[in-house]
């Protein structure tokens, strides 16, 4: 009995200390406000709906280095200065400008996107390469993802031309023209830098946004600036028969076989959940921000709580899951030819997404021992390795954070883990610093749109985001 009082007295300790330490938080709330410039605003978006009006679609079977060379024109044509004053360096149809600084005995950063997008079927609101502006926002594929980067960067130093300015370093501006086929076009321009021993400052991709309501029971606005990217692989799975008529089926063919890993695989989570550094500030950095007092009282406590998130978040979003480990989705299959054939081979593929707490080679291999109680064969297709984390003290994060409270004053600051892939990936042995976070605002809907139907971006949102790219460069002045 003494025993369980003890440990009974310990918990209600522990949760008083963490209860005091919820209220001492406090409750903050977030400002967002788009811009009233009206005359900004339209020409901002007619440059954007140029771009949009260009397609340029990428193909993996087919590439067009020449359609991409004709964007480079349309670019050309709408910031005249940028083109004067840079340098331009093209790759097989990917751009660089250089922007050549006052002190050489700084390292240099660059501003990414891509020009390519993918392709654009279904029944759309607005055709979606007419670059329509309706409704207070710019419709078309590539609105969103990204040529609006391409657009506010470039615009930026077009603004900073004309008012005189020259920075104080070697400033970039860089697009790929493979990034949605995940070609080899961004692995060209870092390369090009890994040859001339340039090593980067800071890179600046897209990956994160201001983004509205990021968890259910937080409100507002914040930057959702992204820390680290997951790693990306495909695997093969194969099973293996020698074949036979269906009418005589033996036990354990080769797609029951497979069946059962994936049941396995879907049911029993084998990789590892962990918290990273990432997670944890993008959590601390909500709480004040939480309108439901049991959730502060949970992501302000995250020395007391995190074992206990480790269950609940993976299983209540699927988001959750993906920032806390590798995950793995099934995405392609084949069995045999005839209905009424038992196949020789059948296999399905996997696409995993990697996390650092547990690196490629060992999730591969979980998945090559699970597959083996099955006698099943895995051939890798593509291995890829997650990113290096940006400092969260380091003074790179420290800039990104200051331009965006300057440029977005009343926004949250939300680090957070990047699931998908961007190009900023491939720069990891010349930059030690990629950031990604485009500074323009998603809504859910938006967001929805990214590579769907109907893409589109708020009017409001680009002058925003001239002055982020603005700012940024002018922050290399303090360094």
């Amino acid at each position: 009995m003494k025993y369980l009082l003890f440990v009974l007295l310990i918990i209600a300790l522990l949760l008083l200390i963490a209860l005091i330490k919820t209220l001492l938080i406090g409750s903050k709330k977030t400002f967002y406000q788009y811009s009233t410039d009206q005359k900004r605003i339209d020409l901002y978006s007619e440059k954007l709906s140029k771009l949009i009006q260009y397609e340029t679609i990428s193909y993996r079977d087919k590439p067009d280095v020449e359609k991409f060379r004709g964007f480079h024109k349309v670019i050309e044509k709408l910031y005249p200065n940028v083109f004067k004053h840079l340098e331009k360096i093209e790759i097989d149809g990917n751009l660089m400008m250089k922007w050549k600084g006052t002190d050489p005995n700084l390292d240099p950063i660059i501003l990414i996107s891509h020009q390519d997008v993918v392709e654009a079927g279904g029944d759309w609101i607005y055709p979606p390469f007419s670059g329509t502006i309706a409704d207070g926002k710019v419709w078309g594929r590539g609105a969103g993802d990204i040529k609006v980067g391409i657009m506010s960067f470039y615009q930026a130093v077009e603004e900073l031309l004309k008012e005189g300015y020259t920075p104080k370093c070697d400033v970039y501006l860089g697009s790929s023209c493979t990034e949605e086929i995940g070609g080899d076009g961004a692995p060209k321009m870092a390369n090009w830098f890994k040859e001339r021993g340039i090593k980067l400052y800071l890179l600046s991709d897209e990956g994160g946004s201001i983004v509205s309501n990021p968890l259910v029971g937080v409100d507002g606005n914040f930057a959702a600036i992204g820390i680290f990217e997951k790693g990306y692989g495909d695997l093969k799975i194969i099973a293996k028969s020698s074949g036979g008529h269906s009418s005589t089926p033996a036990k354990n063919s080769p797609i029951a076989r497979l069946a059962k890993f994936i049941t396995e695989i879907e049911t029993k989570n084998p990789f590892k959940v962990e918290f990273s550094a990432a997670v944890d500030a993008m959590l601390t950095n909500l709480a004040p921000y939480s309108t439901n007092f049991m959730l502060k009282f949970v992501m302000s406590n995250l020395w007391l709580f995190k074992p206990l998130l480790k269950i609940v978040m993976p299983a209540i979003s699927p988001h959750a899951a993906a920032m806390l480990q590798t995950t793995i989705c099934f995405t392609m299959q084949k069995g045999s030819d005839g209905y009424n054939v038992i196949p020789q081979e059948a296999y399905v593929t996997a696409n995993l997404r990697y996390i650092p707490h547990q690196s490629t080679d060992e999730a591969n291999n979980i998945v090559k021992e699970i597959a083996k109680k099955y006698d099943l064969e895995v051939e890798t297709i593509v291995a890829g390795y997650p990113s290096k984390p940006i400092d969260l003290e380091g003074e790179q994060y420290n800039m990104i954070v200051d331009t965006i409270n300057k440029v977005f004053p009343g926004v949250g600051i939300m680090p957070y883990v990047v699931c998908g892939g961007t190009d900023s990936r491939f720069f990891a042995e010349v930059c030690d610093n990629c950031v990604r976070f485009a500074p323009v605002n998603y809504t859910p809907e938006q967001l929805k749109g990214m590579h769907g139907l109907n893409e589109n971006i708020d009017q409001g949102c680009l002058p925003m985001a001239i002055d982020w790219y603005k700012e940024l460069i002018k922050a290399q002045e303090k360094r």
